[in-house]
């Protein structure tokens, strides 16, 4: 993962404040001596009403969380909700006086959320990592250029070095 040759070019490290967010940025961190910046508003979708799930039943759950995004999945947070709490969160940090590249480290359902609002593409779950070819279930990120206004990638294994 810190062998990324685009980590050269990172200049923000920004985490959600849960557990394994912070984990990957204090390794991230380490590496490269940037600073990580917590945002506590970055944190995935509110599952807190169903608890754990199994795994089988978690996919019917989130298949019904994108698909219909302003409707709550057995009490989760509604799609819509999560969407606009993650983009006002990171908001200031698409501006164009943003210098250099911005390293966003969270959880796959609001990164989903984040990438359809950044391409402007109604929620859904076709733009969510379970479809990433080596990395299923997490460990993915996707790249997005802001001065041109267009997804570089889509969902790869984060631990995948791509030159």
């Amino acid at each position: 993962m810190c062998a990324q040759p685009w980590l050269a070019t990172t200049n923000r490290l920004v985490s959600s404040a849960e557990t394994k967010a912070l984990e990957t940025a204090a390794i991230i961190a380490a590496a490269t001596g940037l600073t990580i910046e917590v945002r506590p508003d970055t944190h995935e979708n509110d599952r807190s009403a169903t608890g754990f799930v199994p795994p089988g039943r978690f996919e019917e759950l989130a298949d019904a969380f994108f698909a219909e995004p302003d409707v709550s999945v057995e009490g989760w947070e509604t799609a819509s909700d999560a969407q606009r709490r993650i983009v006002s969160a990171t908001s200031d940090l698409f501006r164009e006086d943003s210098a250099g590249d911005v390293l966003i480290i969270g959880h796959g359902g609001v990164g989903t959320l984040l990438l359809c609002h950044l391409l402007g593409v109604p929620i859904s779950r076709e733009l969510d990592q379970s479809g990433a070819p080596a990395a299923p279930g997490g460990g993915n990120y996707w790249t997005y250029d802001l001065s041109g206004v267009h997804m570089i990638h889509r969902w790869r294994p984060i631990d995948a070095i791509e030159y």
